[in-house]
């Protein structure tokens, strides 16, 4: 687990808490009927309940990045053959050319 992993992970379980807190709070019918001591209970177990998901499950974001990170670095190691390749073959024929010109 690295630092995007819980970058990812912490962003997620903020906004695990938020959505708690907002559904908690508006289940109340006035502003003082809101029992804050059950708001905060619930949303400070969603964001542990949260991270713990997080670390047993994984997080797709963090992997489809790490999938797309190695693909990227292959496609380009590949190019990088195939311009070698392309490369080795246009000096080849600038020297066949100039040996015909000799």
């Amino acid at each position: 687990m690295n630092k995007d992993f819980w970058k990812a992970a912490l962003i997620r379980a903020i906004k695990t808490i938020c959505q708690t807190a907002i559904a908690t709070i508006g289940s109340a019918m006035v502003i003082t009927d809101v029992n804050w001591i059950y708001v905060l209970s619930a949303s400070a177990l969603a964001g542990i309940l949260s991270i713990l998901t997080s670390l047993s499950v994984g997080l797709p974001e963090v992997q489809l990045a790490n999938t797309l990170y190695d693909l990227d670095n292959e496609g380009d190691e590949d190019y990088m053959e195939e311009y070698d390749a392309l490369d080795d073959e246009e000096e080849d024929e600038d020297e066949d050319e100039v040996e015909e010109e000799a």
